[in-house]
């Protein structure tokens, strides 16, 4: 275990992506790195998605029984704009937390390095100070219409970190609606839990309350703010975007204790970078009459198992 640095500071980036533009996309996420770094942030925050996109309000041309030819060439430009783990972009956003030196977690779209595979994951990736990708999280379960476009990830990433400023995990979205999920995340001792998001309602800020207090641990999530012409014109859904708000997203990032109150409150309707100064040792305090993993568990009654093999077919040679 790495010594703690109990009191520090946070940030966490609610910015829209440069939709479809892997290459702005990294540009943006740099200078927004940089700018917290300014402010003295040790672990600084992306959404879900960050880059290329979370593609609200888009169908891909796809209707039950149905896919469009456009349709088809909307996920190959959202297919050409994801990014391979390791490579080039994540080269870059290393360099950024190096030069930062701090903790980065971010949401991409992530692509298989075997370029005869087309299936995307929707990723969290956690980079060190000294800049090296230290692991990722593959979304286990991908929700409602995200799985025409995300494969499942498996438990073979569901890391928890030991860092200089406590253990950091990440589950993604309504992974968070998973009890067993957060379950798992417990029982690593995760202390500062972070939940990249595409949700703002009022029903997620009362989960991410509830995972902190039920986890007794520091909560920080991170939602885009993105509207309607951030999206490229050329793709086929923009005729579906008529009827919709043109703000698509609206926010709702959040930093929570671990007795499940705010420290900063869901900011809603534009781009800021939120910060939070944390101290470790209120896990502690809040643990003294709820430890979900200590004196509160009963392992004679309840038992998690958690099958974290790598999930691949076999393949077969002669």
């Amino acid at each position: 275990m790495l010594k703690q640095k109990n009191q520090f500071k946070v940030a966490v980036v609610q910015a829209g992506s440069e939709v479809m533009d892997k290459e702005k996309g990294i540009k943006k996420t740099v200078r927004l790195i940089e700018e917290a770094s300014q402010e003295g942030a040790k672990i600084i925050v992306f959404p879900e998605a960050f880059i290329p996109a979370y593609p609200r309000g888009m169908s891909f041309g796809t209707i039950v029984g149905s896919r469009s030819d456009e349709g088809r060439k909307d996920f190959f430009q959202y297919w050409e704009n994801s990014i391979t783990v390791p490579g080039p972009e994540t080269e870059e956003i290393g360099k950024a937390a190096k030069l930062a030196k701090a903790y980065v977690v971010i949401g991409v779209i992530e692509k298989n390095n075997d370029s005869s595979q087309g299936t995307l994951y929707c990723t969290a990736l956690f980079f060190g100070p000294d800049g090296e990708l230290l692991g990722k999280h593959r979304k286990l379960k991908p929700t409602g219409s995200e799985r025409l476009i995300w494969g499942e990830g498996d438990g073979s990433t569901l890391p928890v970190f030991d860092t200089p400023y406590g253990r950091i995990g990440s589950l993604i979205c309504w992974e968070n609606y998973m009890p067993l999920a957060r379950a798992a995340m417990y029982d690593k001792g995760v202390q500062i839990y972070i939940a990249p998001t595409a949700d703002g309602r009022d029903t997620w800020f009362s989960t991410m309350r509830h995972v902190a207090v039920e986890g007794r641990c520091f909560v920080l999530s991170c939602n885009q703010y993105s509207t309607k012409d951030m999206y490229p014109e050329d793709i086929s859904s923009r005729k579906e975007f008529e009827d919709l708000p043109h703000e698509l997203t609206l926010g709702g990032s959040c930093i929570v204790d671990p007795l499940g109150e705010f420290i900063v409150e869901p900011v809603m309707g534009e781009e800021k970078i939120i910060y939070a100064n944390i101290n470790l040792d209120k896990i502690a305090e809040a643990q003294f009459d709820f430890d979900v993993v200590g004196h509160y568990s009963r392992p004679d009654v309840f038992q998690l198992t958690v099958n974290e093999q790598e999930q691949k077919n076999t393949i077969w040679k002669k």
